[in-house]
């Protein structure tokens, strides 16, 4: 996943165990520490940057151009841990809490972000943190979420997310979902799956549902099953796109007929950058954007992971398969936009030798 740093510096987390930093003109990429555990996200609060691990939201104090290695980092909160959707995703809402989108184990584990379930168990949802506890303790702020691993947060301070549905419904549901992720809010998953324009149970899992199907919060909007969408941001004000968000679909490696891996590779569902429009009644379109990144035989050249809008105006995007990095998107004939520089967070100011695109 990327973040930009309030100082304009960009961070990208990897499944190659390293967290890596960019200054602006973002063409030089240096890795700012290495990890034993898988670093999904990471982003910058105030005087302190922020890892999410599979296990554990580690921190360390840090300024602009700071030099890290794993031994400056220390745990601030333990995470519900354990292999399948192992990916972490952090961010820093507009009341300046920290926030923590996890995955269930599986398709239909029973798995559940409240206090009735083990720790280990509360997965499935967005967890908030409350630091006003010495340690900090995670709180549930949204549940029923098979996979959300792209978040972001609207002008409103509403936060979003994008969600992976399960691949034992076959190749064609359900469909996967963008979700307002509000406080308390219940999705379903894994006791109910959005098909066909309403919540069916989904006998794979045979214990009792938490809430009632009632209590779901209906989804935003929907991409087709095995799209496999991961990073989500929104606009940045000016932008000349006409959307409200977009988010980078990463393609499942489920083919035609029945969802497995074992078809025709030309069947699965393509990598691809989808522009969403939300509308005044908070019903979203998505739509494609940009496209091309797997051919004809089912090869693919480039995977989008993580997204997000740069200082600049422009879209950037991460690989990590096939053409693996970074890429910079801008759109129209004009330059990029302002030029980004790193900011001295204390003052307001560019700080002397700053890089200049």
């Amino acid at each position: 996943m990327i973040s930009i740093g309030p100082g304009g510096e960009m961070f990208i987390g990897s499944n190659a165990y390293q967290i890596y930093r960019l200054a602006p003109p973002y063409d030089q990429a240096e890795t700012l520490a290495k990890f034993d555990a898988y670093p999904n996200s990471v982003v910058q609060r105030d005087d302190y940057l922020y890892v999410a691990t599979t296990d554990a939201l580690l921190r360390a104090p840090y300024q602009a151009g700071d030099s890290l290695s794993r031994d400056d980092f220390t745990t601030y909160a333990e995470l519900p841990g354990g292999s399948g959707h192992d990916t972490r995703t952090v961010t820093v809402g507009p009341d300046n809490r920290l926030y923590v989108s996890l995955g269930i184990q599986g398709n239909c584990s029973d798995q559940y972000i409240g206090e009735s379930y083990d720790f280990e168990n509360r997965r499935g949802g967005i967890l908030v943190l409350d630091e006003s506890t010495d340690p900090p303790q995670w709180q549930a702020y949204a549940s029923g979420l098979r996979n959300p691993v792209g978040l972001a947060w609207d002008d409103t301070g509403t936060l979003y997310a994008i969600n992976n549905g399960p691949d034992h419904w076959g190749y064609d549901a359900p469909r996967e979902v963008l979700v307002r992720a509000e406080p308390g809010s219940f999705h379903g998953m894994p006791w109910f799956q959005w098909i066909d324009g309403e919540f069916q149970r989904d006998d794979c899992v045979s214990s009792e549902p938490p809430r009632p199907a009632s209590e779901i919060s209906k989804p935003v909007a929907s991409l087709p099953a095995r799209s496999a969408p991961l990073g989500l941001d929104f606009l940045p004000e000016g932008s000349m796109l006409p959307l409200d968000a977009v988010t980078a679909v990463h393609g499942s490696w489920g083919t035609q007929p029945d969802g497995s891996a074992a078809g025709d590779p030309a069947t699965r569902r393509e990598p691809r950058i989808a522009g969403i429009v939300i509308d005044a009644q908070g019903n979203g379109q998505v739509s494609d954007l940009i496209t091309g990144f797997q051919d004809d035989q089912g090869n693919r050249w480039a995977r989008p992971t993580g997204i997000a809008f740069g200082p600049d105006g422009a879209m950037y995007f991460t690989s990590n398969s096939g053409e693996t990095g970074l890429y910079r998107v801008t759109f129209g004939n004009g330059p990029v936009g302002a030029e980004p520089e790193l900011l001295d967070t204390t003052t307001g100011t560019e700080q002397e030798n700053a890089p200049r695109s």
